[in-house]
């Protein structure tokens, strides 16, 4: 082969790579949930060297932000002195109305205002001025509005943090909807050794704020969204790995429900038309 072609070859494996990471990462955590786990990147297989995790900034309760940063696709994140995340005030009139017209459509007020994307544990996760998350409880962000706009902001905040911090039982069991044997599986696989607590730094980079939505059923008692987060250019057009995740309000916040299909969940689309852009 020539140099040219083993060039060419080269960026399309990396491309190929870089777009199967950011998809993987974005079923990890469902992947996780149904008791079974694989590896970002690796085809299945545990890491052969342990990396150290991101160290955060500051302690837990620390309050402002670092200098913020770029992610894979050069926006902006803030990194937020608490690596929980800061959330930010919460103004409820800006909430959107079962009565308004764009009550399924709309975007949370904030997300693409500085701050509305924080880094947390390596992943981009969102914090709106209307739906969301309202505090920071024992490390986990809670307090979601009970909306079409609280329910991603849930689905993208639970799924993200769960991919950086696989181990994290915490947050599987108060914010997972698993039942029992979910939550044996999971337990083995923390006691086997196989999730680990801090994903590194060649993983979470590929945790990248999704650029779009949708909301395809909501109820009051349940919601169905999706989550399209950007890949590289293929034969000229963009595309997106586009994941569907059930969401369920259950003791006065959303949680996220473990599915056991993984190819039902998730295909490649190449438009957004129809999608609502954070």
């Amino acid at each position: 082969m020539s140099e040219k072609g083993t060039g060419r070859a080269k960026v399309d494996e990396e491309r190929g790579i870089s777009f199967g990471m950011i998809a993987s990462g974005a079923i990890l955590a469902l992947i996780v949930v149904a008791g079974v786990y694989v590896w970002i990147g690796h085809g299945g297989s545990g890491p052969k060297h342990a990396e150290p995790a991101p160290a955060p900034v500051a302690g837990s309760g620390a309050t402002g932000f670092a200098d913020p940063q770029v992610d894979l696709f050069g926006r902006r994140v803030d990194v937020p002195n608490n690596p929980d995340g800061q959330p930010l005030l919460q103004d409820s009139a800006t909430q959107h109305k079962p009565t308004d017209g764009d009550w399924l459509t709309a975007a949370p007020a904030g997300t693409t205002d500085p701050r509305g994307w924080q880094r947390v544990y390596g992943a981009s996760v969102p914090f709106s001025t209307s739906d969301g998350p309202a505090r920071i409880d024992n490390g986990l962000a809670v307090g979601y509005s009970h909306t079409p706009q609280g329910a991603v902001l849930a689905a993208a905040q639970i799924t993200y943090r769960f991919n950086a911090r696989p181990a994290d039982r915490d947050l599987y069991v108060r914010q997972v909807r698993a039942s029992a044997p979910q939550i044996a599986a999971y337990d083995k696989a923390r006691t086997d050794g196989k999730l680990p607590d801090q994903q590194p730094e060649r993983v979470t980079r590929y945790l990248v704020a999704p650029d779009a939505f949708q909301i395809e059923n909501y109820a009051d008692d349940m919601a169905i969204v999706r989550l399209a987060a950007r890949g590289p250019i293929n034969d000229g057009k963009q595309l997106w790995a586009a994941i569907r995740l059930v969401m369920v309000w259950d003791g006065g916040d959303w949680r996220l429900k473990p599915t056991e299909s993984r190819s039902a969940q998730t295909e490649y689309v190449d438009s957004l038309a129809g999608w609502t852009k954070w």
